[in-house]
């Protein structure tokens, strides 16, 4: 028998989860192979460990073989059969969602549409969620989406692009396309969606709407009157000019676009954000695209089905059913499912269990084998390092909220410090949260949500330390003001004078001296010393000594002559030079 000289290439399929011993058999290697192969990909396995289906496949691919993942006989694949419609597709209102730079007007340019104020209503005037109306205009009825502009929501803008028709892009006048107009450019255009331009603040000193149209025609948004296909609307949300020529554009862009939907059968949408609320339990906003939604329908989403208990519009008015384009709050849910998640009803509870079982399998294992790499990875880095690690548990209002702070977390990374979520979700701070930080030591996080009287006296009596946010810049630098409290200071040195040595003696009293003049800047007690012989430093110390003449000093300045003596050192020759000097710790940042 002859060993192969040739690695035989095999076509593995990967499941969801595999241990490494099972890839090992589909290998036909020895487990202590893979284990080598990951150690050397900086991942920590055991034998018996759970990999997820994007590591195995990579290590897979690593060790020379093919990897795809294994095509499963899921229920999942038979949702289609769940939902049908017959008959022909209706024209449906246009869904329109608002974008653009912080602070340049989103909100206030929906308030105008809608007569109401919701700016006043959110903290800092700054939109932190996805607000979803439907409002009756001269140009009949529309549904905006408000999405938030500050850097940390990127997803949630994402996702206002992804289940919309039409964006209006808000730019202001005075202030012209900064990072997030950038990105929300970038959004619609990855959804394939038109843009329509709103130059806001027009009525502003320093407005210079042509210095806008030449920015915007930078990012391919060439206005019409330029030759190009984007739609710039002038208008001043505040005053409320120019909004119904807004109006108006976003009318022809939608009669362009022939928006049609089913408007009988069983309803299918996304969901836009979701909360919890007292005496409702678990909510979710949700945008119905096909098919009629009613109270009492059994949905799945995520990973749960269940039925409506009640529709709510944005003024909070029940209502029996919400058809295409409709945005409503819906209840009775078990938990806030994810934002960005597909809802669809279903006619056969039966299959549709089998789903959300289905998919509470698949990402408890996938959740089960990120959670052991990352525990052996933690135990590595300790054993190797002196990675502080910080714990904390956050609680936000929203699904979106919470998905913006974790996105932006991920930015505060560090060699010295590494922060560890041990438990996020949404709803208010309960003793469970507490127990959880009392048990892994660590700092409660809240985001528009506050402790219960419970859990802020078990919190008080433990120590652990809940910080309460409103807005989420504040709560980025919170967090990065802990960070950079753990970080090791710079230390920077400061030389204070250099003295040259005359003589030397020793005292019975004070030991050995070094008879000295001072050459440059001032010598102090009790500072940093260097003895620097022939330009080479030969011993660094502590200046513990300094005397002029006989009586004891606490400093001497140039061109006077002293006594020097230096803790636990002797060899000090005529000729040397003493160096003293000065260490300041200066705080280090994360910029």
């Amino acid at each position: 028998f002859e060993k192969p000289s040739e690695l035989v290439t095999r076509l593995v399929k990967i499941p969801v989860a595999i241990t490494v011993s099972d890839l090992a058999k589909e290998l036909s290697i020895k487990s202590v192979e893979v284990v080598k192969k990951l150690m050397d990909m900086g991942v920590m396995a055991t034998v018996n460990q759970t990999l997820d289906q994007d590591t195995a496949i990579l290590l897979t691919e690593e060790m020379g073989h093919q990897a795809e993942p294994a095509q499963e006989e899921l229920a999942e694949d038979k949702l289609d059969e769940l939902v049908t419609y017959e008959g022909t597709e209706e024209v449906r209102n246009p869904v329109i969602s608002v974008l653009g730079h912080v602070d340049h007007g989103k909100t206030t340019l929906l308030d105008s549409i809608r007569n109401t104020n919701v700016t006043k209503q959110e903290e800092g005037g700054i939109t932190q969620k996805i607000g979803a109306y439907q409002t009756e205009t001269k140009q009949g009825t529309m549904t905006f989406i408000d999405t938030p502009g500050h850097a940390a929501f990127s997803e949630v803008r994402a996702r206002g692009a992804n289940s919309t028709d039409i964006v209006i892009l808000v730019v202001a006048a005075d202030d012209g396309l900064q990072p997030q107009t950038e990105e929300a450019i970038s959004h619609a255009n990855a959804a394939e969606v038109p843009i329509i331009v709103a130059v806001n603040k027009i009525d502003l000193e320093g407005a210079d709407l042509e210095r806008v149209k030449n920015e915007l025609s930078s990012k391919e948004l060439v206005p019409e009157d330029w030759g190009g296909n984007t739609q710039f609307i002038s208008v001043s949300a505040l005053k409320g000019e120019g909004i119904d020529a807004l109006l108006e554009a976003v009318s022809l862009e939608a009669e362009v676009l022939e928006l049609k939907a089913h408007h009988n059968g069983p309803a299918h949408g996304v969901v836009l954000d979701s909360s919890t609320e007292k005496g409702k339990g678990a909510v979710a906003t949700v945008l119905v695209q096909e098919g009629t939604l009613k109270a009492g329908d059994m949905i799945l989403v995520g990973e749960q089905t269940k039925k409506i208990r009640s529709l709510v519009d944005e003024n909070s008015e029940a209502l029996k059913s919400a058809g295409p384009s409709v945005p409503v709050l819906i209840s009775g849910l078990d938990s806030p499912p994810k934002a960005g998640e597909d809802f669809v009803v279903v006619t056969s509870e039966k299959m549709a269990k089998e789903i959300s079982t289905e998919r509470s399998k698949r990402a408890r294992e996938s959740r089960l084998a990120r959670q052991q790499i990352t525990n052996l990875e933690s135990l590595f880095d300790s054993e190797l390092s002196k990675v502080i690690k910080l714990n904390f548990v956050i609680k936000a209002d929203t699904h979106g909220s919470l998905e913006a702070i974790l996105g932006s977390l991920k930015n505060f990374a560090s060699e010295e410090v590494r922060l560890n979520i041990v438990h996020d979700s949404v709803g208010g701070i309960n003793n469970n949260d507490v127990n959880l930080a009392i048990a892994t030591h660590a700092s409660i996080i809240g985001f528009n949500v506050r402790a219960d009287s419970s859990s802020k006296k078990l919190a008080e009596a433990e120590s652990i330390d809940i910080s309460y946010y409103g807005i989420i810049y504040d709560l980025l630098d919170g967090i990065k003001e802990i960070i950079e409290g753990h970080l090791e200071p710079d230390i920077k040195e400061e030389v204070l004078g250099t003295a040259e040595v005359k003589d030397t003696f020793k005292s019975p009293k004070f030991g050995f001296i070094a008879g000295s003049i001072v050459i440059e800047g001032t010598i102090r007690i009790n500072k940093f010393v260097r003895v620097i012989r022939d330009d080479i430093v030969v011993f660094e110390g502590r200046l513990n000594s300094l005397r002029r003449f006989k009586d004891e000093a606490s400093e001497v300045a140039t061109g006077t002559e002293c006594g020097i003596g230096i803790e636990n050192y002797s060899d000090v020759k005529v000729g040397d030079k003493i160096e003293v000097f000065d260490k300041k710790e200066i705080r280090r940042t994360l910029d």
